[in-house]
């Protein structure tokens, strides 16, 4: 009974263990079910699956393992990089701590220095790269300028006499001097009140002096005078005779003038009034210089410039020769006498482009067109160049005086010395105070605050001088 008793038993843990095999095979490998009551002798023979169905499945699981072993990998080394970039924090705030206590100087600090440090080379930098620029401009400004202006003035050559506010009207003898005076001064009084000028008669031999500051004025007493020394006639009825008879012939002198100036600057179509108060500025002078002349010079100039730079001649000729026509009527209109010259060119229909030229040439409008700036220009020539104008003492000592007061009051400066009429400013610094590119710097200063304070006809040039060089820039 034993033996029976222990057969069952292995069998019964036959059945169990193939039941249990049975149900693990069909989970891992997806086989069909087993049933749980059959017999031992009923079970098929379950034959093992061929190599080549398992080696799928067995890649499968190396490289779910493989991609399992990388990512344990990745995680260990991302551990180990947190840990170094800790080290490595700790490690650089250690050496910070170690520099501010060997410099004796915060973290904040430092930054300054260096900061400060980079601002200054900065500046030097900057500073040479200016002074290279303008170099490099003034080299080309001058070519081109040595270019235009030398043709000009092979093409133009002018002369100009110095006039004043007083005309001399030379006497065959001094006894002519009562005469003209006349009995109670009843003769000078009324030359003095048609002609209304000043009539000096004084101890000048042979000569009578006429004052005033109306040209055309001046010119009127002067032919009266002549005409009534020739006549001999002398006294009040034939004095207005005279003063009428000179009033007329001048009148059509002006307007002869006119033409000719219009045909000179070569502008054609000028209306008659236009032309009527160009010759009146025959007449009047600025700086010594005449009026007329310079607007026909400028008017030249202006053309020439125009054809060089590719401008319209035809608009800066016009607008040079009618730049100044305001001071023919200033002393009847109020207003500057570039903006009085504007209205009336549009008044007598000139285009909009020459009465902006005109009213533009000394900046009481903002110029808009290159033949504003070409007059501008032009007009600044003619009264720069040498011998052109002349100025009062008061002026020209004010002048050097202001220009030497604007480079004085820079620091570093030692010595100034305004040379050459003005034109030109020779700054001496204190050798240690200033370095070149601080030289180059200041030279660039004072021109720029010249060129803000004060009026100038051409260019002024600043030269600062220290020990080691010279810099110059011209304003």
């Amino acid at each position: 009974m034993e033996i029976i008793g222990a057969a069952a038993l292995i069998a019964v843990g036959i059945v169990v263990a193939a039941i249990v095999a049975a149900i693990i095979y069909s989970r891992t490998h997806g086989t069909r079910t087993v049933a749980v009551a059959t017999p031992v002798s009923s079970l098929p023979v379950v034959e093992a699956p061929p190599a080549n169905s398992r080696r799928p499945d067995a890649e499968l699981l190396e490289r779910t393992a493989a991609v399992t072993r990388r990512e344990e990998a990745l995680v260990r080394k991302e551990a180990e990089l947190d840990k170094e970039r800790s080290a490595i924090s700790d490690s650089r705030q250690e050496l910070e701590r170690s520099l501010e206590q060997i410099s004796g100087l915060s973290a904040g600090r430092a930054k300054q220095l260096l900061l400060k440090e980079v601002e200054e080379q900065a500046k030097h930098d900057a500073a040479r790269r200016i002074r290279q620029i303008e170099e490099e401009t003034k080299r080309e400004a001058e070519r081109r300028v040595r270019n235009i202006l030398s043709v000009c003035m092979q093409r133009l050559a002018a002369g100009h006499a110095a006039e004043t506010t007083v005309s001399v009207v030379q006497l065959s003898a001094d006894d002519m001097k009562g005469r003209i005076i006349g009995r109670e001064g009843r003769n000078i009084r009324a030359l003095e009140n048609l002609t209304g000028v000043d009539f000096i008669i004084d101890d000048t031999p042979g000569a009578v002096v006429l004052s005033g500051f109306d040209g055309v004025r001046r010119e009127i007493a002067r032919l009266t005078l002549e005409k009534l020394l020739q006549d001999g006639r002398i006294h009040p009825a034939r004095i207005e005779e005279m003063y009428y008879q000179a009033k007329s012939e001048l009148e059509s002198h002006i307007v002869e003038m006119g033409e000719q100036a219009v045909f000179e600057a070569g502008v054609q179509g000028v209306h008659p009034e236009l032309i009527k108060l160009l010759g009146r500025l025959r007449f009047r002078t600025s700086y010594g210089q005449n009026v007329l002349a310079h607007s026909i010079e400028v008017s030249r100039l202006a053309a020439m410039m125009a054809e060089e730079l590719g401008a319209s001649a035809r608009t800066a000729r016009r607008a040079a020769l009618l730049h100044d026509i305001g001071k023919a009527v200033t002393h009847e209109v109020e207003g500057p006498h570039a903006l009085v010259g504007g209205e009336l060119a549009r008044k007598y229909g000139e285009s909009e482009a020459v009465a902006h030229a005109m009213e533009a040439h000394h900046n009481e409008v903002e110029p808009q067109t290159i033949e504003a700036v070409i007059v501008q220009a032009a007009d600044a020539l003619s009264g720069a160049r040498p011998g052109a104008r002349g100025e009062s003492l008061e002026q020209y000592v004010k002048r050097l005086r202001d220009l030497e007061q604007i480079a004085t009051r820079h620091k570093g400066v030692d010595k100034v010395y305004a040379m050459q009429a003005g034109r030109e400013i020779r700054v001496m610094v204190a050798p240690g105070a200033i370095d070149d590119d601080a030289a180059t710097a200041l030279s660039w200063e004072i021109a720029r605050e010249i060129e803000k304070e004060l009026e100038y006809p051409g260019q002024i040039k600043v030269t600062v001088i220290r020990e080691s060089r010279a810099v110059e820039y011209a304003r």
